[in-house]
């Protein structure tokens, strides 16, 4: 790009576009939800997550399986299935009791 100065006329057409994207609201309210979304992840989305009991349950018990299998086996591919099942456990786990603790 070059870094020479816009000739005058150039310049004042770039400064009136700046002015009226400036006193655009709607286009400066998209644009500050763009920043925002790109800032960091949503995670209203996980902390409004409500699992059922069964859930909880079922993910617990093949937590408790791939862990009894891992550690007969000792094969990798089970240890690797219990890595991931485990904290997706824990998490439902919890959120579980936070929604029991607020009603109850």
């Amino acid at each position: 790009m070059s870094t020479r100065r816009l000739p005058e006329h150039e310049q004042k057409i770039l400064d009136e576009i700046e002015r009226a994207l400036n006193r655009d609201r709607r286009l400066a309210r998209r644009l500050r939800a763009v920043q925002r979304r790109r800032r960091r992840p949503d995670l209203s989305r996980m902390a409004a997550y409500a699992p059922h009991p069964v859930t909880v349950t079922v993910l617990a018990a093949v937590a408790l399986g791939l862990m009894t299998a891992g550690i007969v086996t000792s094969q990798v591919a089970v240890v690797w299935a219990f890595a991931a099942v485990w904290p997706v456990a824990l998490f439902a786990g919890f959120r579980l009791l936070c929604r029991w603790s607020r009603t109850g």
